[in-house]
């Protein structure tokens, strides 16, 4: 999400972050995978009598609205990380941030549908362009069938986080609508820390 947003952020600001997970099983690693494989298996083949043990419920033809443990105030952990983790990495104790984190039966591949109220006024195509030019960053949105990134086609497999749908918010002045996807197996811990370690040899070193 950040690797999206924070072109934007540079350009205009953002006020608030209102974002939709829809967050892939290889997330929570090979049972999981196992399982969704399991139970689609036993699905199709009309065995109904399905294992659920990684997560709550069946995750097969499934989502599930709920990653990590439940906290007080009614988020999940997950969700909280997302708050915690934008306020640090974009040092900004004010941008607001409300997040829902849903597990959906994808193998590989995280996708977010987000919403961002900005400081100043961003037009789709003056966001357009300013994602084109980011690195990290694909853009991927003709406004036709298929004109769009999808987690598992797009996605998996490579490095860069797409962008699609790319929208003004027809409900807020200042408001902004994203579709964005990326492998989460590659994109990550792994990934960003040696993509921090070229930069810094690059420019610092």
């Amino acid at each position: 999400m950040l690797v999206a947003l924070k072109p934007i952020y540079d350009a205009v600001g953002i006020e608030r972050i209102n974002v939709a997970t829809y967050q892939a099983v290889s997330g929570s690693g090979k049972e999981a995978i196992s399982e969704l494989i399991d139970q689609t298996t036993k699905l199709l083949g009309g065995d109904t009598n399905v294992d659920v043990e990684v997560y709550p419920k069946q995750i097969a033809f499934n989502v599930i609205p709920h990653i990590d443990v439940f906290q007080d105030n009614g988020y999940t952990k997950e969700e909280m990380k997302m708050v915690w983790e934008t306020q640090k990495i974009f040092e900004d104790e004010n941008i607001l941030v409300n997040p829902t984190a849903v597990r959906v039966p994808v193998i590989y591949g995280h996708s977010e549908a987000i919403n961002i109220e900005t400081k100043k006024k961003i037009t789709a195509a003056e966001a357009t362009e300013i994602l084109s030019n980011a690195n990290g960053v694909t853009v991927m949105d003709t406004r036709e069938d298929g004109g769009y990134a999808t987690p598992f086609v797009e996605a998996t497999n490579h490095d860069d986080t797409f962008v699609s749908r790319i929208r003004e918010d027809i409900s807020h002045e200042k408001g902004l609508n994203l579709w964005v996807v990326s492998d989460n197996i590659r994109k990550g811990a792994a990934l960003n820390t040696i993509q921090i370690a070229e930069i810094l040899i690059e420019e610092y070193l």
